[in-house]
């Protein structure tokens, strides 16, 4: 008897001490350690060194670039400027061909529109076995006229109509398979090459554009200005940016990270782009180049000590074109997106039932159609 109860007596104390820990433990908020501790920072991840040989998981690689290069992609550019700064000319100049409106237009007359009015041509450009239809949008009209109120109106139309036409694809139940896309993925914006400071019609215009499309803003036939003058230029329309809250691509939020912040600061320390565009070729030292000749010599194009085409090209389509394609889906896109469904919601509407006019919805109109 006395020997059981020596025995009871030593698990309770044994019980009531493991009790007293744990009540302890929970006082003072420590917890006891996992039986198999687990870096959280390194959970999961294997890496090449420690498998037992090869596996082939790069060959995901080639097998997205065989699949781009069967499908294509597409790219939508926008030009706008006043008639005469050389938009036609410039986008023949980036893709090397004649791709512009005036270009491809047979009989075509240059004359001042009446009105702001978008037209569009479609290409499809093949080099070393990639395929890209291009689209470039013209808005022949814009800043010519006396009165040019609203004359930024059209565009911002046209750019939500791309989105709203995006939008209702998406919203089908049997969707297709790859939904064209028509979508902006870049306004460039032309400057004249004044040596003054930003005039109302483009801070207007920047500033409502900017929050829907990538704009990329450029000076016109810099040729016309020194280079004291280009930089003295440059420097104001900066400031005139930042002074005005105008974004213009790329901008800062939207570096991922530290290397591409690294090189979209030295894009932005350059913004606007000083271009000279041209089509046609001079002998150079036996050599073909792209220039605009002149009584004093060659101005080459692709030449960054004449001018920053070169710049400007490397950005739109050899760094930066899938980025732009990206952040027009994921923010410009993706914006309007919420928008628009937080407007069906709060009206208990479809989005079927709701109409676009220049960037705003008519109530009163889906109403009327329920």
């Amino acid at each position: 008897m006395r020997e059981d109860t020596t025995q009871d007596l030593q698990l309770e104390v044994e019980v009531e001490a493991s009790v007293q820990m744990e009540e302890r433990e929970g006082e003072d908020g420590v917890e006891q350690p996992p039986l198999c501790p687990i870096d959280p920072n390194t959970q999961g991840i294997i890496k090449g060194r420690d498998l037992f040989g090869y596996v082939g998981i790069e060959a995901v690689l080639d097998q997205m670039r065989r699949k781009t290069m069967k499908a294509g992609f597409e790219f939508n550019i926008m030009v706008v400027g006043q008639s005469g700064l050389g938009k036609s000319t410039l986008v023949n100049t980036l893709f090397k061909s004649k791709v512009s409106r005036k270009s491809c237009t047979p009989n075509y007359e240059e004359k001042i529109s009446k009105t702001v009015n978008l037209q569009s041509i479609c290409h499809v450009i093949e080099e070393k076995g990639v395929k890209m239809k291009l689209t470039v949008i013209d808005t022949p009209g814009f800043g010519d006229q006396i009165n040019n109120e609203n004359c930024w109106e059209p565009i911002v139309k046209y750019v939500n109509e791309q989105y709203e036409k995006y939008l209702r694809e998406e919203q089908h139940v049997n969707r297709k398979r790859r939904i064209p896309d028509t979508r902006v993925h870049c306004c460039v914006y032309f400057l004249p090459a004044t040596g003054h400071r930003l005039r109302p019609i483009d801070v207007e215009f920047m500033k409502r554009l900017g929050h829907i499309v990538s704009i990329v803003p450029v000076i016109a036939k810099a040729d016309t200005l020194t280079m004291e003058e280009r930089l003295e230029f440059k420097q104001r329309i900066r400031q005139d940016l930042e002074a005005n809250g105008i974004r213009v691509y790329p901008q800062k939020e939207y570096d991922e990270d530290a290397e591409d912040r690294i090189l979209n600061d030295k894009i932005r320390e350059n913004i606007p782009f000083a271009v000279v565009g041209t089509d046609k070729e001079h002998q150079v030292n036996g050599n073909k180049v792209l220039g605009r000749k002149t009584k004093w010599g060659i101005i080459e194009v692709e030449n960054v000590a004449h001018c920053e085409f070169a710049n400007l090209r490397d950005l739109l389509i050899r760094s930066h074109l899938q980025d732009l394609k990206d952040v027009t889906h994921n923010i410009h896109y993706e914006t309007y997106r919420v928008r628009r469904l937080n407007e069906s919601n709060a009206n208990g509407l479809g989005l079927s039932a709701l109409s676009l006019e220049n960037g705003t919805f008519d109530k009163n109109e889906a109403e009327s159609q329920l």
